[in-house]
């Protein structure tokens, strides 16, 4: 079974909104490389309206030469993106699929399929009903050294939900990737 992977950049506060903002400056290639290991281990993207709408607004014009790791907006742009809903009737990214009816079986469905893993950018509405009904496999938070003191918090009107740290990850800009398992 092919395993639902969150990763999610988030300020040391929690904050989560606009990554773009505070996340650059500690882009290294270290950085990059462990992006991009984790971009190539999916065969398929999972996202919910907002994170398609941003993804889809700036990767389609991106190349390695604008700062992406080697093959990395490449793959993404060509990749199956499977894309909840209720908002959107037409997505115009390449190889873009909007999710039709509901989202958990849909997703069981996704996960019973032979590949790779099924990576999620991002943590809310969508991440938080997947995790509550136990098909998200790890969380990954890129834990940055930055605090905004305002913001959308990653995990902001989640159940309690227990958490197995798996892995940590430190790179030398000071970003730590906690790799957690859900406990269901």
């Amino acid at each position: 079974m092919r395993k639902v992977i969150v990763s999610v950049f988030v300020t040391l506060d929690g904050v989560q909104d606009d990554p773009h903002e505070w996340s650059l400056g500690h882009w290294t290639d270290e950085y990059g490389e462990y992006a991009r290991d984790q971009l190539f281990a999916a065969d398929a993207l999972l996202m919910g309206r907002v994170t398609y709408e941003g993804f889809a607004g700036s990767w389609p014009a991106m190349t390695s030469e604008d700062g992406a790791p080697e093959g990395f907006a490449d793959r993404i742009n060509t990749m199956p993106k499977y894309v909840a809903s209720t908002t959107l009737r037409e997505l115009g990214w390449t190889n873009s699929h909007l999710i039709e009816g509901d989202v958990v079986d849909a997703v069981r469905d996704l996960r019973r399929r032979p590949g790779g893993d099924v990576l999620m950018y991002g943590c809310g509405g969508l991440a938080r009903l997947l995790t509550r009904r136990g098909l998200v496999d790890e969380i990954r938070l890129w834990v940055h050294p930055v605090v905004l003191g305002r913001g959308e918090h990653v995990f902001a009107g989640w159940d309690e939900t227990p958490m197995r740290l798996l892995r940590t990850r430190t790179f030398a800009s000071g970003v730590v990737v906690l790799t957690h398992e859900p406990q269901r």
